[in-house]
């Protein structure tokens, strides 16, 4: 990627250097950055790829689904599936939904990122992550080498909850197994949950954001690896942890490349 624009992309989550291994760094790069890409060690923990976080942490293997949910879907193609998420009645989201955001991407990528919900954007254009939380999560993506066409990007729920108010546990049960079987039709070798909403719901837990970030968490039946970080509509009210967002990200790098 050209310097020029890997710096743009950098300085929209708020960084201010690059550093190529085997580089010396720039005066102006954060120190922990410099030492995370000097020190792989400092970069990527010793985590088994599908560990699952520690008996004292609550995440469990997810999507060994509750009652009969991940069998709902199974087996439908991206038509069908599409088809099923637009005709959707299963919750009372149905009934304040402009139209369902199904999901956008490479239905092949190698990358999945999940959000929790539709915004109020979303919900008039059809499409996950637009608007000035889009825009940062392209910016964070294209910092790792990925434009937003090679991944695919959707939400455990697809329609936007009024107010944007979080999902009922209820209507991510009712809305997961469409995500279920998105995640069996692309085969990605990498999840990336953002934000706490997503995450929690992904690993069927209420540990904090805090806790459940730089380790490798496992998705489903073929155990997909799963890596959270904070959501960019997070991050633009909070700007002071793009830094740790994007050790997130290096991490997920790290992680989809040994897969």
């Amino acid at each position: 990627m050209n310097p020029a624009l890997r710096q743009e992309y950098l300085a929209a989550l708020g960084l201010e250097g690059w550093v190529v291994r085997g580089k010396s760094a720039p005066v102006a790069a954060p120190r922990e950055i410099i030492a995370a890409v000097e020190s792989p060690v400092a970069l990527v923990r010793a985590v088994p790829l599908g560990a699952i976080a520690g008996p004292d942490s609550g995440p469990r293997d997810a999507g060994v689904s509750r009652d009969d949910s991940p069998a709902r879907e199974a087996g439908v193609d991206w038509p069908e599936l599409r088809a099923r998420v637009a005709a959707c009645t299963r919750c009372g989201l149905c009934n304040t939904r402009t139209q369902t955001v199904f999901g956008v991407g490479n239905q092949k990528a190698e990358w999945l990122i999940v959000g929790e919900a539709p915004g109020a954007d979303e919900d008039r254009q059809g499409e996950p992550f637009v608007g000035r939380a889009g825009q940062l999560l392209n910016s964070m993506l294209r910092a790792i080498g990925l434009a937003r066409e090679q991944v695919y990007i959707a939400n455990v729920l697809k329609c936007r909850p009024p107010g944007n108010r979080d999902p009922a546990a209820s209507e991510a049960a009712e809305c997961l197994p469409y995500l279920e079987q998105q995640i069996a039709l692309l085969k990605p070798k990498i999840m990336l949950a953002v934000g706490r909403i997503a995450s929690q719901n992904l690993l069927r837990t209420d540990v904090t954001l805090g806790r459940l970030r730089r380790q490798v968490h496992a998705f489903g039946a073929s155990r997909v690896p799963l890596v959270v970080t904070y959501h960019p509509a997070y991050l633009l009210r909070t700007p002071g942890d793009k830094r740790k967002a994007w050790e997130d990200l290096k991490f997920a790098r790290e992680v989809c490349a040994r897969v």
